[in-house]
């Protein structure tokens, strides 16, 4: 078995193999600056996932697969075949987990972003999937959460060619396993917790595809905390997101055996910074962006975290959040995709 052995689980994902591909628990730090910033009446902290490897940037997708990849080993493929936007961060980390692993890797990119810059399709994420050995391919179909047509063509192809596939859904969320990863990292939330001596009030995420989200309300209702995970949608779909939120933690509950339902009402969704549509940033997400970099040096994206930070930049300004919560904002990378909006930012 190609790499490093498997690990002991969390808790909660005990009877779960886990393929360790990041450095451990990713840092919490207090953002000091941007509290002060909106009034200091919350203190916000970021739980850094877009540091948590040193596979090709690392970022949330991470977690997901490495409960992934033992039942990739288990399969004898020779193939990874996923697919996502054409600045996709998780067709990144597919390909980097391939390279590591020493298997092909066959990516769809589809047009899913209705973005013009001229290198938007040659830079970023789907540059350093090439870089990785990936077998890129690009298609013109647009934006949707669900199972896509042209990924399962990928897949046919690769079996019709004699190789053997292993199929991995945009985001690894509708994928059996797609949710554990998160529910791992309210568990490790919890043991930072413990360190610091005080639990957060809420958890803001970005949430498309579903599976991070869902994983974290999975993991933090061992402790009743489900509703204080505040999702940002970044799809601009968010009725068939919150749908698919559901369906993935539903799935993930009983798989983990939390012992108690998941509903409807346990999936907080705010629907109102994903605008003017799924990947291309509005005046106030770029706003948000500049912000957070230039009071904490931290860099958010045009597609997600940008999004997400806005979200939380205006919930704190609208009292959404009592005086005193501590609020921990996921942060799940994706930076490499703001050198496909360079001209945006071509000036800071």
């Amino acid at each position: 078995m190609p790499g490093l052995p498997l690990l002991t689980a969390p808790a909660m994902l005990e009877k779960f193999e886990r393929y360790p591909l990041t450095f451990g628990p990713s840092p919490i730090e207090p953002l000091r600056r941007l509290s002060a910033h909106l009034g200091g009446g919350v203190e916000i902290f970021a739980k850094r996932d877009d540091c948590n490897s040193g596979l090709a940037y690392g970022g949330n997708k991470l977690r997901k697969l490495e409960y992934i990849v033992p039942d990739i080993l288990k399969s004898g493929a020779d193939t990874l075949v996923s697919i996502g936007g054409v600045q996709s961060n998780h067709t990144r980390m597919v390909a980097a987990v391939a390279a590591k692993l020493g298997l092909k890797c066959r990516l769809v990119q589809e047009a899913w972003v209705p973005h013009e810059d001229a290198v938007y399709d040659r830079v970023g994420n789907i540059m350093l999937s090439r870089l990785m050995g990936a077998d890129v391919r690009l298609v013109d179909d647009g934006f949707d959460i669900g199972i896509r047509h042209s990924w399962e063509e990928a897949i046919a192809e690769v079996k019709a060619a004699g190789g053997r596939p292993y199929a991995i859904p945009a985001g690894a969320s509708v994928h059996p396993l797609g949710g554990l990863g998160y529910v791992g990292f309210a568990e490790e939330v919890r043991a930072q917790e413990a360190a610091l001596g005080f639990a957060f009030d809420y958890i803001v995420v970005c949430t498309v595809t579903g599976s991070t989200h869902a994983g974290m309300l999975v993991g933090f209702a061992r402790d009743g905390r489900e509703r204080r995970v505040i999702g940002i949608d970044a799809s601009f779909t968010p009725a068939q997101t919150r749908a698919q939120v559901l369906e993935i933690a539903q799935r993930t509950a009983a798989l983990v055996e939390l012992g108690r339902e998941i509903t409807a009402e346990d999936v907080v969704l705010e629907e109102d910074y994903a605008y003017p549509v799924y990947g291309v940033p509005s005046e106030e997400t770029k706003a948000a962006i500049r912000l957070t970099a230039r009071l904490e040096g931290m860099i958010t994206d045009p597609v997600y975290e940008g999004k997400s930070m806005q979200g939380l930049i205006d919930l704190v300004q609208r009292g959404y959040f009592p005086s005193g919560s501590r609020i921990l904002y996921a942060h799940l990378g994706g930076a490499p995709a703001l050198n496909g909006y360079g001209y945006t930012f071509r000036n800071g």
